[in-house]
């Protein structure tokens, strides 16, 4: 059987990369000019950071929410959602899935803030915030440009989010007020209600999801599914790409003096992140081949665990310590390691694609392991 082309979620053959527009292919030098740019606009001109903050709705930040909105629509319009009840069938990969997500990768982030920022407690709660909210917005970006299975990522985000709506609020005590006493340290008191992790979630997420649905299932309709795939899905793509630079632009310009200014304690925050981001991709892709994945879900599984919902974490940090704080500082300072980070992990995969998985799948099955 060929494989299906990577628009509909599986990997070409493995050492063959589908054909990079402009955009795509100087990626990496727009993503660090936005940061340029977003970092010296909040340090030049604090104005523009007063200006993006008066179009605040609670600790949702508008600009930014329309930006991630339009990134993840792209992505979610090319999911098959008729192919995700056989990925929620997979018990394997989705118990493989919650594990990563939802007890290693928190547990590795408490590890690591306890270990780099003990000294600084607000910059360690402001991490675990971080480990314990997991990915559903660029992941999407980052397992696509790696040419990884739309169809599992999508229903992995989608888990996400629902466990992210019940165990959040569990979890941000458990990490913050119980466990930092087992070490000897002062726990947090967290007041974090479901309502609004249900809210960040339905914004950041539902509103995409629902979007890529119903562009799905009307325009198939109306102009059939090869027309869907050749004309449309092409024209909207580099969406994502620029509603991705201008949410990184909006983001860095909120804490670009404070970045600027307090450069060393930035990089106490990148140390560990960047840590924590390596040894979860790797970790996730080896338990992903053990358990019989092919490249395309390996890399879907690792993206979803390796990368973190900061705009979760940072509306959090604003509505408990509020918009000043260090724990809102750890949040947006998150991103700027993230995305260069994430890029350099899409080019391993493909390394890692190259060295482990020399043949094409022998079918496009997501039950077929």
């Amino acid at each position: 059987m060929l494989p299906t082309p990577p628009s509909q979620g599986n990997t070409c053959a493995p050492h063959r990369r589908k054909h990079l527009s402009f955009l795509d292919r100087f990626l990496t030098l727009w993503i660090f000019l936005a940061m340029a740019v977003g970092v010296g606009l909040g340090h030049f001109f604090p104005h523009v950071a007063v200006f993006v903050n008066r179009f605040q709705s609670g600790t949702t930040n508008i600009p930014i929410a329309i930006g991630l909105i339009v990134m993840m629509y792209p992505p979610l319009a090319k999911v098959r959602y008729e192919k995700l009840a056989e990925v929620f069938r997979n018990r394997r990969v989705l118990a493989l899935s919650l594990t990563q997500n939802w007890i290693i990768g928190p547990i590795l982030m408490f590890l690591l803030a306890l270990l780099f920022l003990r000294g600084e407690p607000a910059y360690m709660r402001g991490l675990i915030l971080i480990g314990i909210a997991r990915c559903i917005a660029m992941v999407l970006v980052w397992n696509e440009l790696a040419e990884g299975d739309t169809d599992y990522v999508a229903g992995l985000v989608a888990l996400n989010s629902i466990f992210q709506v019940l165990f959040y609020s569990l979890y941000a005590w458990a990490f913050l007020t119980v466990l930092p006493r087992w070490f000897g340290l002062q726990g947090s008191i967290v007041n974090v209600g479901i309502a609004q992790i249900a809210k960040s979630v339905g914004i950041y997420l539902g509103v995409p999801f629902v979007g890529g649905f119903l562009t799905r299932a009307i325009l198939i309709r109306r102009k059939g599914e090869d027309w869907y795939r050749a004309h449309f899905l092409p024209h909207i793509g580099p969406l994502s790409l620029i509603a991705l630079l201008f949410t990184i632009v909006v983001m860095f310009s909120l804490k670009g003096d404070l970045i600027v200014r307090l450069p060393l304690d930035v990089v106490r925050i990148a140390v560990p992140l960047v840590l924590y981001f390596l040894i979860m991709f790797l970790v996730s892709f080896w338990m992903g081949k053990q358990l019989g994945a092919d490249y395309a879900q390996s890399a879907a599984l690792s993206f979803t665990a390796a990368g973190n919902n900061f705009e979760l974490a940072i509306a959090v940090s604003v509505a408990v310590f509020g918009l000043n704080s260090s724990e809102a500082f750890v949040g947006v300072v998150g991103p700027l390691i993230e995305v260069p980070a994430l890029i350099s992990l899409v080019n391993v995969a493909f390394w890692i694609r190259r060295r482990s998985f020399p043949t094409p799948p022998q079918s496009v099955s997501p039950t077929n392991y």
